[in-house]
């Protein structure tokens, strides 16, 4: 946990920067995010030519406010730390830092700057002025069903790619060159693309077998989209299941899936815990 390195200022200053409960604080963060969404819209605005050409030394301008701001704001954030070290190995010390060096190392490196839009990981921050902590939980909720859930769509997405291989060599040794199938990696591009139903068009097959084998893949494709669907959902449920009941196994019948509140089994009615017996049953 971060702590503020002295008495007076620094404390002010880390109550601001690192705390939202107060006004201050509240305004410091809404203030930043703005910043942020400012100086990406200023580099995907200077990406449009006839911006660029009208406004690019605003956009330029702005840009080295807005990282100036932040490199100023990232030497409070140090200033005011115990253990500032710390911090800039912390998630968002590391994202404050990115945030900052492209437009730097545009100095050296011209077009650097556009990755700036890593800035935006910065307004999750917004999450504790929000008050979206209960999202944060359910994103929580999400990544440990996926933790559970990825032996079987490794296995799902392993399978794939054999089809898409055993498809896409078909349609090289098929289809004749000028119709796009020029090698088996290029093969694997269509395969892909036909698969996921997107259909980009630049590479399509001429002879009616491969036309049919591209009917093939493609209701392949659409009859495999809801397999890692479903098990991802199944292993949601568990894991909402097992944040829901305890571990508790009844001395009685061993039944385990009771409510953390639970005295009794459902089952047979069995005390499950002494600790929790109701001092009026006893004799």
């Amino acid at each position: 946990m971060l702590e503020p390195g002295g008495v007076g200022l620094r404390t002010r200053l880390f109550q601001i920067i690192f705390e939202s409960d107060t006004k201050a604080g509240k305004a410091f963060d809404i203030a930043l995010a703005a910043l942020i969404v400012l100086s990406v819209a200023v580099v995907m605005l200077d990406s449009v030519a006839a911006y660029h050409e009208r406004y690019g030394l605003l956009f330029y301008g702005i840009e080295w406010l807005v990282t100036v701001l932040f490199t100023i704001e990232l030497g409070v954030r140090i200033y005011c730390l115990q253990t500032p070290g710390r911090y800039l190995k912390s998630f968002y010390g590391v994202i404050d830092v990115l945030s900052i060096l492209p437009t730097w190392l545009a100095l050296f490196f011209p077009g650097a700057h556009m990755l700036v839009v890593v800035r935006l990981l910065r307004t999750l921050r917004l999450i504790r002025v929000l008050e979206m902590m209960s999202l944060a939980g359910q994103g929580r909720l999400l990544l440990e069903a996926l933790r559970r859930s990825r032996g079987q769509i490794t296995l799902f997405l392993f399978v794939v790619f054999m089809v898409v291989i055993i498809f896409s060599t078909l349609l090289y040794m098929i289809e004749p060159p000028e119709a796009g199938f020029t090698s088996i990696p290029k093969s694997v591009y269509w395969g892909i693309v036909t698969l996921t139903t997107v259909g980009y068009g630049d590479i399509t097959p001429i002879t009616p077998m491969g036309q049919f084998l591209s009917v093939l893949i493609m209701l392949t494709g659409y009859s495999i989209i809801a397999l890692p669907v479903g098990v991802f959902s199944a292993e949601v449920i568990n894991t909402l299941r097992a944040e829901r009941y305890s571990d508790e196994s009844c001395p009685g019948c061993g039944h385990a899936r009771h409510e953390p509140d639970a005295r009794y089994c459902k089952l047979c009615g069995t005390w499950l815990n002494e600790e929790r017996r109701d001092p009026r049953q006893t004799s």
